[in-house]
């Protein structure tokens, strides 16, 4: 079984190597992406952040320690079923698609990085 999780602005395109399951981790679709482009294998609006969340970071980028901490907390909280739906697809290394322009801190970095302590995996990768 496969744990190697990546992210990646979905409006980026996909780098060539193995194939990877495509998760779209945003709780809004992105603009100006179709379904069709998109070629996700799962939407996962539901491990995204709260909305109240979202519009904290959104109005306060300056806190994004403050959002990872709350957003950290908001995914424990759900982290089975969180883990249930991720399941079919570690067969591939993992892509957690996201539409923010900060490729450095939005909720995709924070994800990624609870995935892998609950994977057991160590070190941050993006895709490129």
């Amino acid at each position: 079984m496969t744990r190697i999780v990546e992210i990646q602005r979905i409006y980026d395109p996909t780098p060539p190597g193995p194939t990877r399951s495509r998760i779209l981790v945003d709780r809004l679709w992105p603009r100006g992406v179709s379904r069709e482009k998109a070629a996700i294998d799962f939407w996962a609006k539901d491990w995204a952040p709260s909305d109240a969340l979202r519009i904290f970071f959104h109005a306060h980028p300056e806190g994004f320690q403050e959002f990872q901490r709350q957003y950290r907390a908001e995914l424990l909280t759900q982290k089975g079923v969180i883990l249930e739906q991720l399941e079919p697809y570690l067969a591939h290394p993992v892509l957690l698609l996201f539409a923010s322009r900060n490729t450095r801190e939005n909720n995709a970095v924070v994800l990624k990085d609870a995935l892998s302590d609950w994977l057991g995996q160590s070190g941050h990768k993006t895709a490129s």
